[in-house]
């Protein structure tokens, strides 16, 4: 993974540098020392790392064996593998604060019960991942709506369209067909059992022996520091944000949580006398060296995503769609252009931030519904996003699951397929009411 991503990096700065050999690696290493300078980037990667601290000390603490013991005999909720992975949709539903955590917690919360029932890795990084973003963009009350806001914003300032800002995300949202379709067909996936293409031979990989927790402890040294993570994301929202939760940092505000979430644990399983200080200094060491190599496939993927913006590849790909597109197709062909160029740069912000001001004033000057436009932008960026290999929600879902990146991609990928087949006809119907 990590050589795809540097061959393709290192042959986009070949093209940028006219295949000067010498241009092209004094070009690599400033495009590194860039990305590495920038604040949000090295939060990011730190949660990537500190997150394996933290399910490496839920493991060590006997929490998630206490937690399935209690979810299986006392409450009975969980009694089968499709009941198990219905756990995880159901949280990815209703978490829909950042869709790293998001994805973060279905996993965190699902493993162990999968793991019971022997469903594969694969089936539940899918689930985590085609609940994470998804979510996050139909309910807006988080960074996602922020940045969407923000972009209606300067179109209605810049006189392209005239409204209230609000008004139009909220009726564009409605059209966000591919989140609708995504849930529903994960959903149909999990309580039918549907396996197609790769995910048909997808298999259960039992835990290694040193990697499952040795005891069996309360619940609660899992729950809590889960539940203080959701709580802390809202927290620190607000306080990045100045007192307003859309406009805060998602990147510090994920960052911020974890480090205060470990500083919890330290306090909380140490102080119970759950684990020693050397033993609580241990796991977290050895859950942060396990998820480095993540965080490496993380900042490769922001490299080749900046080095696709500098080839122009959004704004070629948009060239494609000229004025003489007939109108019933144009949300359509909006939403395919999404999808390309999130899937490209696996960024969805990023396609939302580009894409938007070439949506909006094609749908003016054809006289097309803004709203659908914007919608086809939002459901592209989510579509491109989720197929995309170096998507930092695709690559966090499989941190979360346990789960191989290439092997979630190769498996996911039918069902998202379906599901953008499904969006993209409903964006032709609705263009010709």
């Amino acid at each position: 993974m990590l050589l795809s991503l540097f061959g393709g990096i290192f042959l986009g700065l070949l093209l940028l540098n006219d295949f000067s050999l010498i241009l092209s690696l004094e070009a690599l290493l400033s495009l590194f020392i860039s990305l590495l300078s920038q604040g949000w980037i090295l939060k990011t990667l730190g949660f990537a790392i500190l997150v394996g601290s933290i399910m490496a000390l839920i493991e060590k603490s006997g929490g998630i064996e206490g937690f399935v013991e209690y979810i299986q005999k006392r409450k009975n909720l969980v009694s089968s593998p499709r009941s198990a992975l219905l756990l995880s949709y159901a949280i990815g539903v209703v978490i829909f604060i950042e869709s790293s955590i998001t994805a973060l917690i279905a996993g965190a919360v699902g493993r162990p019960v999968c793991d019971k029932y022997k469903v594969p890795r694969a089936k539940l990084a899918f689930v985590c991942d085609s609940t994470s973003a998804p979510i996050c963009s139909l309910i807006v009350l988080n960074g996602w709506g922020a940045l969407l806001l923000g972009l209606i914003s300067t179109q209605i300032s810049e006189g392209m369209i005239s409204g209230n800002s609000v008004d139009i995300l909220i009726s564009a949202v409605l059209y966000n067909f591919y989140a609708f379709s995504a849930l529903a067909v994960t959903f149909l996936v999990v309580w039918f059992n549907i396996d197609i293409g790769f995910m048909k031979n997808a298999k259960f990989v039992p835990q290694k022996v040193e990697d499952i927790a040795l005891k069996k402890a309360s619940m609660n040294y899992m729950i809590l520091p889960i539940l203080l993570m959701v709580f802390l994301v809202f927290v620190f929202l607000y306080i990045t944000g100045d007192g307003n939760i859309l406009n805060g940092s998602g990147s510090s505000s994920i960052f911020y949580t974890v480090v205060s979430t470990l500083f919890f644990m330290l306090i909380y399983f140490v102080g119970s006398k759950n684990m020693t200080l050397g033993s609580w200094s241990k796991s977290s060491f050895k859950g942060a060296k396990k998820l480095f190599p993540i965080a490496m496939i993380l900042l490769f993927a922001f490299a080749i995503g900046k080095v696709t913006v500098e080839l122009n590849t959004g704004l070629y790909l948009a060239s494609l769609a000229d004025e003489s597109l007939n109108i019933h197709f144009l949300a359509g062909v909006i939403f395919l252009l999404s999808s390309l160029m999130a899937f490209s740069t696996g960024t969805s912000w990023g396609t939302f931030s580009i894409m938007i001001p070439v949506a909006v004033p094609m749908a003016v000057g054809m006289e097309a519904d803004v709203a659908l436009c914007i919608g086809a932008v939002i459901s592209g960026g989510v579509f491109g996003d989720h197929c995309s290999p170096i998507s930092d929600t695709t690559i966090i879902s499989s941190m979360a699951s346990d789960c191989e990146v290439i092997e979630h991609v190769k498996t996911q990928l039918p069902y998202a397929l379906i599901s953008g087949v499904i969006a993209l006809v409903f964006f032709i119907l609705f263009s010709f009411k």
